[in-house]
């Protein structure tokens, strides 16, 4: 077996703007793993945001990437190895499971192209009309639930964005998610909390800075809508963080992120010890190209399949102008995964 590295950079197809700033390009490391005779090949992506992953700073050299992997696979437990590295431990367990073409991962509806995975339509940070025009794109491709990106365009205009789509679309017919990125004050959170759920918005995530558990506990326990937690999940790497940061907050959901939370057994762990708690959840790619968001619905559908009817956020494969062609396409509100020879 032999591990290859490359780098490869995605640029946007417009700047990706949330309220911490935005994005123009997204630098990603590629894995590759083939036998010795270069005949079976398992991918994975490495792709940390810069400003967001708890090891962001980790691969600036690939001789550092290397020396890490090589690390890891030199031990008796590789997952334990690469705890800290969450977007390269999503990228190794990722190409391993690829190149041992692992039936928990391949062997569902969705890997022999059987069945797609209903996908919410994400709508991002703009101006009024811009993100207006958004929502009818989404809604002419058939999306029936949408994510709207808040935090940064001015809190009148949001609302006034969430009032007409509601006036048009009862939850009946459209499920409306917010994302704001923890953009809210303390002081302001609850207003706006309890505004929003006059629009019978599905759920907010991280309306407050992450690393505020107490107070983030206080507005889970007193929410007029349900929170689900994705910025406060990063850096909680081990079991016994997990565990108490989900017996102290007592969340909704949790929106599980592979390549900032833990990777596919960091995610796994984080989906179960959820539902023991009986605290919903759903998983989220974080911005990858094509290569990782195969991966992500890989595990989406191990996780939730073998019929999955709630939205999961698969979309960022159509952000980019030069991604990397894979066996994936979205038609209309699924990601499917094309034809493959089995």
């Amino acid at each position: 077996m032999k591990v290859n590295l490359s780098q490869q950079t995605l640029h946007f197809k417009k700047p990706a703007r949330t309220s911490r700033g935005e994005y123009t390009e997204h630098r990603a490391i590629i894995i590759s793993i083939t036998d010795d005779k270069g005949q079976r090949i398992g991918l994975g992506e490495c792709a940390p945001l810069p400003d967001l992953s708890c090891d962001r700073n980790a691969y600036t050299r690939m001789s550092d990437v290397a020396a890490l992997i090589q690390k890891a696979i030199g031990s008796d437990d590789y997952v334990e190895v690469l705890r800290p590295y969450p977007a390269l431990l999503f990228a190794l367990e990722s190409a391993m499971a690829d190149y041992m073409h692992n039936p928990l991962f391949y062997d569902t509806p969705f890997a022999h192209s059987k069945e797609g995975i209903p996908m919410n339509g994400l709508v991002w940070m703009s101006d009024y009309d811009d993100m207006q025009e958004q929502v009818k794109q989404k809604l002419k491709q058939g999306f029936r639930c949408i994510k709207l990106k808040i935090g940064a365009i001015g809190w009148d205009d949001e609302i006034r964005l969430i009032s007409k789509i509601r006036s048009r679309f009862s939850k009946n017919t459209l499920e409306l998610r917010v994302d704001a990125n923890g953009a809210f004050t303390l002081k302001e959170a609850m207003a706006r909390l309890e505004e929003l759920a006059g629009y019978d918005i599905h759920s907010i995530e991280q309306p407050i800075k992450q690393y505020q558990w107490k107070e983030m506990a206080e507005l889970c326990r007193n929410t007029p809508l349900p929170i689900a937690l994705d910025e406060e999940l990063i850096g909680v790497n081990t079991l016994e963080e997990k565990c108490a940061l989900l017996e102290t907050i007592k969340p909704q959901y949790i929106v599980v992120k592979p390549t900032l939370h833990g990777g596919m057994s960091g995610s796994m762990e984080w989906i179960s010890e959820a539902k023991r708690r009986n605290i919903g959840s759903w998983i989220t790619s974080a911005l990858e190209g094509n290569i990782g968001l195969r991966n992500v619905a890989l595990l989406a559908a191990r996780v939730y399949g073998p019929h999955i009817t709630f939205p999961q956020g698969l979309g960022t494969g159509m952000l980019y102008t030069d991604n990397v062609e894979m066996d994936i396409e979205v038609r209309g509100n699924k990601l499917w995964r094309c034809e493959v020879d089995e």
